[in-house]
């Protein structure tokens, strides 16, 4: 599995995840890394 970076967003209340290209967005660390892991295998399907 891919590394995923979580991180705070300054100007908004939430938190971002990027890996692979991908950027989500969420109210807390988990629901960002949870939505990334959800794309990445939306994006894996496609392959």
């Amino acid at each position: 599995m891919a590394k995923i970076t979580v991180f705070k967003i300054k100007n908004r209340s939430g938190f971002a995840a990027v890996c692979n290209g991908h950027l989500t967005e969420g109210r807390s660390k988990e629901q960002a890394q949870d939505r990334m892991t959800k794309a990445l295998k939306r994006t894996s399907k496609r392959k």
